[in-house]
């Protein structure tokens, strides 16, 4: 029987702690266990790998919507790290007094896209006020992460009404657990287009950007950062220092995302 999203992720995250050593000490030393938005996947796995190979300490990623780690975490999915894709969920987690003090920061932004599958045959997309996006979909859906909870679709979601563009397409959306299911859609031709984090377009080769959305059309994209406060874990603050460091922006970097020059509280 198929689990639902969240609880099939929920007793993804339980899985992945159940595999840390069962001492204290032990799990300290060896293990960080990372929560993160579903757009971090390819950069944050490279990053992790190379702290591994420098420090000995095993990273374990969960990766998923925020919405979806936020409510894990108030269920006490024992995560160290919290990296959401906006400041909503971020803020959530932290009012309920389950961030460490002193810990929370921003890290990098990013920029949503328009893409489409490699054989698009209709040319780029001028994104301006009223734009044709309906006429441009035509029988198909725009696929989209949801647009109620989902970072990236709320992102997305509030462009789009900006633009004016809104009405014209919210009955032809189709709405994904996260927004590298909406891209999902897009490379499998399932969707002609779809609205995604630039760096999600980067690292799907089946589709192409034609179209990004002015950065004003939009609340500003940022992805902040915090150790959790249970467990505690002090190696998760040090791969949350490392997160903020030269070697790992260099890797957000190359993968399209925007990294600001100092890790600042919110």
């Amino acid at each position: 029987m198929r689990l639902p999203f969240q609880t099939a992720a929920f007793a993804i995250a339980f899985a992945l702690a159940a595999t840390l050593p069962s001492s204290p000490a032990g799990a300290e030393s060896e293990s960080v266990v990372v929560f993160a938005a579903a757009s971090l996947k390819n950069a944050l796995d490279e990053i992790a790998a190379g702290w591994t190979a420098k420090s000995g300490v095993t990273v374990k990623t969960s990766y998923a919507a925020s919405s979806a780690l936020a409510k894990q975490i108030e269920e006490g999915a024992p995560a160290n790290l919290f990296i959401s894709a906006d400041l909503d969920w971020m803020d959530y987690v932290e009012k309920k007094n389950l961030l460490k003090a002193g810990t929370r920061g921003n890290l990098f932004g990013n920029s949503i896209v328009l893409v489409a599958s490699k054989d698009w045959t209709k040319g780029d997309v001028k994104i301006e006020p009223n734009f044709p996006l309906a006429s441009l979909l035509g029988d198909g859906r725009l696929a989209m992460a949801s647009v109620a909870a989902v970072p990236a679709g709320k992102y997305g979601k509030a462009a789009l009404e900006k633009l004016g563009a809104w009405s014209s397409v919210a009955n032809k959306v189709a709405e994904t657990e996260n927004v590298r299911a909406a891209l999902a859609l897009v490379a499998r031709g399932e969707a002609p287009l779809g609205i995604v984090y630039r760096t999600d377009a980067a690292a799907e080769p089946s589709v192409k950007i034609v179209g990004t959305f002015p950065d004003d059309s939009h609340p500003p994209i940022v992805y902040p950062a915090a150790a959790l406060a249970s467990p505690k874990n002090a190696k998760a603050e040090d791969f949350l220092r490392y997160l903020a460091g030269p070697e790992a922006k260099a890797i957000f970097v190359k993968n399209g995302f925007t990294v600001f020059a100092a890790r600042s509280s919110t």
